[in-house]
């Protein structure tokens, strides 16, 4: 080895460690706090992430991943590509307001879509490019956390989304030929990296990172011709800092030796899970001589510690293959909650199997130190490292022998409905009753402040659970009324007692843990608790049966049963790793089937199964995604199959790219799936249309993670493009997802606007 090994980080969590940042941007938007201190705010946290990770040893610290709501949306504004009709926000009202007319919309001006980050549960705002896309270098944001990291005293390394990656994961422009590629843009777009790099090198920046993760996707010849001449271009300007490439969630496959020969001075590659095979490829590539290698060994997306050993046997094999080989997580550690020290009541048998991005910076640290110094500098560290992995090994909390046995003991026929979905429709018509076109929500409605203060204060002692309990029935029984008056046809209780649709569940079952602080972005201001699968899980009693039985004793209409299906049970939880995803979905499906059986025993004749992760989970290689949906299919269809015919189940997803998913989505055999629409036109209807699915579909009408308030008119015109595809006998009218996170004002409306919407439209279909 030429240097001594460095190690570094991709990206760091945003939110401060009590969610500071969220609280900054939601009283800004509510009036409360000015731009200037919300700027101050994020400047503190930039400034405090910096300040830990050198502490802690990193020698170089990331810049530009920090956000205010997402990376792929600064980087629109890097490059210029601000839409016209946020322009006009940005003009009227300055840079920052029309950022988050992007991110949110105004009631004037929509906003971008959203969709999933590769396979994670982070969510991205989607860029909008066409044919007439003029770009233009705006690196302020880029620049100025540079300078403020450089000014602090710390080595920095500006981290942008790449360009390939930037124009791949765009879509066409409104008014553009669905059919137009952005990524034939490049040309175009690499002059503005080219000054952004210029920029950056003019504030200081001796490496610039650009994060390529798209590359560990399938990709033709095209795509990776065009890899090879963006590095090519960027390589060969002289006025630039170094330019180090990432891929990760994946190998990279057939990018691999493309950006190894590219005239670029570094690469950074994952080394867990299955991008473990980069290590052979690599090899087979004919390494990186001469190049610096950032082996990303420690996983980035999960909670569980790393194997030292097996970590430092990896980095021992890459000495050879690179002139520097540095240590990093495998992604940023946007993915973790921040730290496992403020987690105060985690079984400490269980934490010391786990590590957030605190611990995860340690192990980095203590893994860069060991390949630089020999593991006899940190032979205290592996020794405890191997006493805490065969702890978790040999542990009596991972292992339930009775639901091992009965998840070994099912058999296909308990996995498919005896009924065929024509029968099935027919018994359910009859059943409920129901009219074309109808009417629900999702589940969810908004969580007062009254109702979050309400649940800290039976967590503190200041209420008893029956002051609890009737304020929670007082809410639904409020939710159910405005629903009656609003005249929606099937009803939700509204989801009071919850406070997060997969902790919820997790606090319920046996083999999941939950965390008090361990906060993980999902998109913009929006963060959630994954709980932490750690163990066999069966359900010790009923989870939702009282709650939803007494919504249903309130009302004459349908009320639905609301579950999370197995596939968002594991991924939105840090699932275990120590054995198939298919066997603990199996144990999760089978917990679940018995609060279905529940349900329908009580008289509840419509239950959803809400499965919004299972495109999100999708592998990003074709190869591995059979299996992946094979188990993921029959884990909710195991969950749902055990109901008589008159029983309509219900599924939803949202915010995905669906087209890849649409045999799986019809192999879950729902009699009814509800999908995120509103922001994509009602593309989904389309494509299920297009390939024939023969059930009930409710594309979504109304954009939820907006303040907008859609008029009728616009509803109406949604519903229209629907019928298109699907007869209005097998359309539902629905939002595109819970109503949680919105306020009453603007839900009462939006919801008395869809239901009239759907009486204009139901008369105009006869």
């Amino acid at each position: 080895m030429t240097e001594t090994s460095s190690p570094t980080v991709y990206g760091y969590p945003r939110q401060g460690p009590d969610r500071e940042l969220k609280k900054a941007i939601e009283g800004h938007w509510a009036g409360r706090v000015t731009e200037r201190d919300l700027l101050d705010v994020a400047a503190g946290l930039r400034a405090g992430n910096w300040r830990h990770l050198t502490e802690a040893g990193v020698r170089e610290v990331p810049t530009g991943d920090f956000s205010l709501y997402d990376h792929v949306l600064d980087t629109t504004v890097m490059v210029g590509a601000v839409p016209p009709r946020h322009r006009a926000v940005v003009a009227a009202e300055g840079p920052l307001a029309g950022y988050f007319a992007m991110a949110r919309g105004t009631q004037d001006v929509a906003p971008l879509e959203m969709t999933k980050w590769f396979d994670t549960n982070y969510h991205y705002l989607v860029p909008e490019l066409g044919p007439d896309t003029v770009f233009a270098a705006d690196p302020a944001k880029q620049v100025g956390e540079l300078r403020e990291a450089v000014a602090l005293g710390h080595t920095a390394r500006p981290v942008l989304v790449g360009p390939v990656t930037y124009l791949l994961l765009a879509k066409p422009a409104p008014g553009a030929d669905p059919a137009f590629e952005p990524i034939g843009l490049l040309d175009r777009l690499l002059p503005v990296y080219a000054e952004v790099l210029a920029a950056l090198r003019a504030a200081g920046a001796e490496w610039v990172q650009f994060d390529e993760p798209a590359l560990a996707q399938d990709r033709d010849r095209a795509v990776l011709d065009a890899a090879a001449h963006a590095y090519r271009e960027l390589g060969a300007l002289t006025d630039r800092p170094k330019v180090l490439v990432a891929g990760y969630f994946d190998r990279l496959g057939d990018a691999l030796p493309v950006l190894a020969r590219a005239p670029i001075e570094g690469l950074g590659l994952d080394f867990t899970g299955p991008a473990a095979a980069n290590l052979e490829d690599l090899a087979r590539a004919g390494g990186l001589p001469g190049k610096r290698l950032i082996a990303g060994v420690v996983d980035g997306r999960n909670v569980w510690i790393n194997d030292l050993g097996g970590s430092l046997a990896t980095l021992a094999t890459l000495l050879g293959l690179a002139g520097r080989v540095d240590v990093a997580p495998s992604c940023s550690l946007l993915h973790v909650p921040i730290d496992l020290g403020l987690e105060h009541g985690l079984d400490p048998r269980v934490g010391r199997w786990l590590a957030f991005a605190r611990q995860k910076v340690a192990e980095v640290v203590t893994l860069a130190t060991g390949l630089s110094e020999g593991t006899g500098a940190i032979a205290g560290r592996l020794a405890a490292n191997r006493d805490d992995l065969a702890s978790r090994e040999a542990s009596a909390l991972t292992h339930d022998p009775e639901v091992r046995a009965r998840a070994a003991a099912v058999v296909p026929a308990d996995t498919r409905r005896p009924q065929p979905y024509g029968e099935r429709a027919a018994a359910q018509r009859a059943r409920l009753g129901l009219p074309d076109l109808p009417t629900t929500t999702i589940g969810s409605f908004p969580q007062t402040g009254q109702l979050r203060a309400a649940r800290a204060d039976l967590r503190a002692g200041r209420i008893d659970q029956d002051a609890y309990d009737e304020l929670i029935a007082s809410e639904i029984r409020s939710v159910l009324v405005f629903q009656e008056r609003a005249g929606i046809d099937v009803l939700v209780h509204g989801e009071p007692e919850r406070n997060d649709m997969v902790q919820y569940f997790a606090e319920r079952l046996n083999g999941y843990l939950a965390t008090q602080h361990g906060w993980v972005q999902s998109y913009g201001t929006r963060y959630v608790r994954p709980p932490i699968l750690a163990g066999d899980v069966s359900r010790p009693g009923p989870m939702t049966l009282r709650w939803t039985t007494y919504a249903q004793s309130q009302t004459g209409r349908p009320v639905k049963g609301m579950l999370t299906g197995p596939v968002t049970m594991l991924a939105w939880s840090f699932v275990r790793d120590d054995q198939p995803q298919a066997e603990t979905a199996r144990q999760v499906a089978l917990a679940l089937r018995d609060e279905v059986a529940d349900l329908e025993a009580s008289g509840i004749a419509v239950i959803q199964v809400d499965e919004p992760a299972l495109r999100e989970t999708l592998p990003l290689r074709a190869a591995d995604r059979p299996a992946y949906l094979a188990w993921a299919t029959e884990a909710f269809r195991l969950a749902t199959s055990g109901v008589r015919a008159d029983t309509q189940i219900h599924t939803h997803m949202c915010y995905a790219e669906f087209g890849e998913i649409l045999a799986a989505i019809d192999d879950l055999d729902a009699d009814v799936i509800s999908l995120e629409a509103a922001r994509s036109h009602m593309r989904v209807a389309d494509e299920l249309a297009g390939a024939g699915y023969p059930r009930e579909v409710g594309p979504g009408v109304y954009d939820i993670h907006s303040p907008r308030v859609p008029d009728a008119e616009e509803v109406a015109a949604l519903l229209r493009k629907g019928l298109g595809g699907i007869p209005a006998g097998r359309l539902w009218v629905n939002p595109d997802c819970g109503l949680k996170t919105r306020g009453w004002g603007e839900v009462r409306v939006s919801l008395d606007n869809m239901v009239a919407a759907a009486r204009v439209v139901r008369a105009e279909a006869g």
